[in-house]
């Protein structure tokens, strides 16, 4: 079997969440007569996504969301089942951008996007493609965040599910997702040992949480850094270190953001590390770490290992991993498959609740209904065996009748 099919079925393995989903649309058939244009990163868990949509009735397009986490093993598995893939590793700038064209100009009645990017092109360069879309849904932070900014200025052309807000999404994706595949990724890239380093994690998000939480557990010493007062004074409560980038750059060994913010780490920063520090990126985009900046200290620079650039600043080195982009997805798999399981069944779902709703939702930014983010809960402890309490009548009406008191 070719590596990219393997990949594949590997996943869906153990996808059974989704595996449920497609059952069900596959009975139902909610997006017949859709289509659907995705911009997602292209690997295995997001092949088993498009093959739910497709038993859903719906046509599909799809390219990546960063020039450098697609697999390209498994964009060829996919064109081989007859579906309009259009990503490729290593695309540069204009490529990427005319491949989400191309999905753009499939005429999508539903996008799905990560990083908000098909979004941003259907409200600007090709705006004329927005009147056929019914709705759209975002995977991640960053992209969220600056929907909500557009739903402020109030320029969104059509609704966007936010599944990024899915308590099943960001609670697990987020969190242990991110977390254990950071490390992964960075330990795919590296080959060396966590125990006894200081690592620097900037942003105390739920992505910093998981990867704060991961590193300790492997015998770091973890230092946050953060904009937000209280989620600095969780990470304190938490039994974290807690300063300025500033002065973490003096003793960091490893610099890890997960902000979605850009110019994180820059240049007064970069000439306070020591030699040999590492820094990564965790964040969508590659603006966390100010690459212009690294770009413009070095004397020179060479790739040392695969995915490691080390630029010589004359009185030391310091190593960029995965060229700033996600090192989760550049050097590694992405997030564990039971993670995206949750994840991409709220994307099925949200795509099924568009195709039913798009005439009655309003051109904002929604979170995900309760009701199937709760679905995806109780079919995740479904598979995982796992049989919780229900509440009895008299509970019921204790919690809902105020007059009950000590």
């Amino acid at each position: 079997m070719k590596e990219g099919f393997a990949k594949i079925e590997w996943a869906e393995r153990h996808m059974k969440v989704l595996a449920m989903v497609r059952e069900e649309f596959r009975r139902e058939k909610p997006l017949e007569g859709f289509k659907v244009g995705m911009a997602l990163h292209v690997e295995a868990k997001t092949a088993v996504l498009v093959k739910t949509l497709i038993a859903g009735g719906a046509e599909v397009a799809i390219t990546g969301c960063n020039p450098m986490s697609t697999q390209d093993d498994v964009a060829e598995a996919l064109r081989e089942e007859g579906i309009l893939c259009f990503a490729r590793r290593g695309m540069c700038v204009e490529e990427y951008y005319d491949a989400l064209k191309r999905v753009i100009r499939f005429k999508p009645d539903i996008v799905v996007d990560d990083g908000a990017d098909l979004i941003f092109l259907l409200h600007g360069e090709m705006k004329d493609y927005a009147q056929n879309v019914k709705g759209a849904s975002e995977e991640t932070t960053t992209g969220v965040i600056r929907l909500k900014a557009m739903e402020k200025e109030g320029v969104l052309l059509f609704p966007v599910i936010a599944v990024n807000d899915a308590y099943t999404k960001y609670l697990f994706d987020n969190r242990y997702g991110t977390g254990q595949s950071t490390m992964d990724g960075i330990l795919r890239a590296t080959n060396l040992l966590i125990a006894g380093k200081n690592v620097v994690i900037a942003g105390y998000g739920w992505c910093g949480r998981g990867i704060a939480m991961r590193a300790r557990g492997m015998g770091a010493t973890v230092v946050i850094t953060e904009v937000d007062e209280i989620r600095a004074l969780e990470a304190l409560m938490d039994g974290f270190s807690v300063m300025s980038m500033d002065r973490a750059a003096e003793i960091g060994d490893i610099f890890i953001t997960a902000t979605g913010n850009t110019g994180v780490i820059r240049e007064e920063h970069m000439k306070k590390m020591k030699d040999g520090a590492i820094l990564a990126n965790a964040g969508h985009f590659n603006v966390e770490i100010d690459i212009d900046d690294l770009e413009k200290l070095a004397k020179g620079k060479r790739e040392v290992r695969k995915y490691i650039t080390e630029y010589d600043l004359g009185d030391k080195r310091l190593y960029l991993l995965a060229e700033g982009r996600l090192v989760n997805l550049v050097a590694g798999d992405g997030h564990p498959v039971e993670v995206m399981d949750m994840s991409f069944s709220n994307q099925a779902l949200a795509a099924k609740y568009i195709a039913e709703n798009w005439e009655k939702l309003e051109k904002r930014v929604y979170r995900m209904p309760e009701d199937l983010d709760r679905k995806v809960a109780r079919l995740k402890l479904d598979v995982m065996g796992v049989k919780i309490d229900e509440l009895t009548e008299e509970q019921k009406r204790y919690l809902s009748d105020w007059r009950c008191g000590t």
